[in-house]
């Protein structure tokens, strides 16, 4: 059975999701919505029919939601869970190596490997801000031992297992707002051997009483807006001479977010450009 999608976009999350919600009208598969992270400000809406949508009735609710015309497209049959385990080879970033199942038998020695499916949509290691944040993690690793980590907007929980592999003795916290997030990071610790090691927990940013701090290792791969929104909390929660790894930044975002958190009292120790995204190390003054 052949599946169609009707995408569109529009400026602000508020209308993005009244748009979202008016679209399960049309009885879809399911409906998402998106930032897209290129700084303007656009939210992208998608539905996921098992039929062709309303045409009229697509039209209607762009024109009454301010967004563009829907772009309809018939997807052809595809087991993507198949077909992204053949397209995605291990990720390599210093210590450690990210992998699928299908290659848990190319580990090198002496690496750090680290089991994530192929199905899981983000924290893979090949988005260029998880691969950015391992390689800070294997460079703080050199002359860094945290008593305790906080990774906050975990996904995957991928930097978490990555930390908690790094520093066996070091308290780990991994929070997600999305409880689906949170179950996927549960599911990966305990194939990776990491079950018990990790607390993971549900909660916005630093609103649990787990994530009161102060904390040594400070991880956010999230999106520009929350990291510059969270600043001020992320000065606080660290501890006198620790570190924060921050991503999830487009490379022409990088100076908002530093200054941000400059101004909140952190100062830069590194940054990291791949291709366009960017990823900064942070330390509190001791």
């Amino acid at each position: 059975m052949p599946t169609y999608t009707a995408l569109t976009t529009l400026p602000g999350e508020p209308a993005a999701q009244a748009l979202a919600e008016a679209l399960e009208a049309l009885d879809p598969q399911g409906v998402g919505v998106f930032e897209l992270e290129d700084g303007r400000g656009l939210w992208e809406v998608g539905g996921y029919f098992d039929h062709a949508p309303d045409p009229v009735a697509l039209a209607l609710l762009a024109a009454a939601h301010g967004a563009r015309d829907f772009a309809v497209s018939e997807l052809p049959e595809t087991d993507w869970v198949a077909h992204v385990r053949r397209e995605l080879s291990p990720v390599e970033a210093g210590r450690f190596f990210v992998h699928g199942s299908h290659d848990a038998d190319r580990v090198p020695e002496g690496r750090i490997a680290l089991l994530i499916e192929a199905a899981m949509a983000f924290g893979t290691g090949h988005h260029g801000t998880t691969l950015g944040c391992l390689r800070a993690l294997d460079r703080l690793a050199e002359d860094c031992t945290p008593r305790t980590v906080a990774d906050i907007g975990a996904g995957t929980a991928v930097l978490a297992m990555a930390a908690a592999r790094v520093w066996p003795q070091a308290i780990v916290i991994a929070s997600d707002l999305d409880p689906v997030a949170t179950d996927v990071a549960r599911a990966n610790l305990a194939v990776n051997g990491l079950e018990g090691r990790v607390t993971c927990l549900t909660a916005s940013g630093f609103d649990a009483p787990e994530l009161a701090g102060p904390f040594d290792l400070i991880l956010a791969n999230i999106l520009m807006g929350p990291l510059i929104e969270l600043a001020p909390a992320t000065a606080t929660h660290l501890a006198p001479g620790g570190s924060a790894i921050l991503s999830g930044l487009l490379t022409h975002q990088a100076e908002a977010v530093l200054g941000a958190h400059t101004a909140a009292g952190l100062t830069l120790e590194a940054r990291e450009d791949l291709g366009d995204w960017t990823t900064l190390i942070l330390r509190r003054p001791a």
